[in-house]
């Protein structure tokens, strides 16, 4: 992989994860403490949904992130890293 691959592939690669940091961030933070009390007013069957995205919303959501970041990984080394033949060895 040329030097100007190598630099695009790891752009985008920690784009990716800065992003998805950023989602988890929100959602375990933002959702489940700092609005926790507002989302309390709406309810999922008995459960206050404040109360549910803590104790169960969060984690769906980081074990969907754990799960996008793999297609979407899937995706970007094979357009950087396959593309071209080349292969994963440094």
């Amino acid at each position: 992989m040329n030097q100007n691959n190598q630099r695009a592939y790891w752009r985008a690669n920690t784009a990716l994860i800065r992003n998805l940091l950023i989602i988890w961030a929100v959602v375990s933070f933002g959702l489940s403490i700092l609005f926790v009390q507002p989302l309390n007013n709406l309810r999922i069957g008995s459960v206050p949904l404040g109360f549910w995205i803590a104790q169960q919303g969060s984690i769906y959501v980081f074990v969907g992130l754990i799960f996008y970041y793999a297609y979407r990984m899937e995706k970007i080394d094979r357009k950087y890293l396959r593309r071209n033949g080349d292969s994963e060895q440094d």
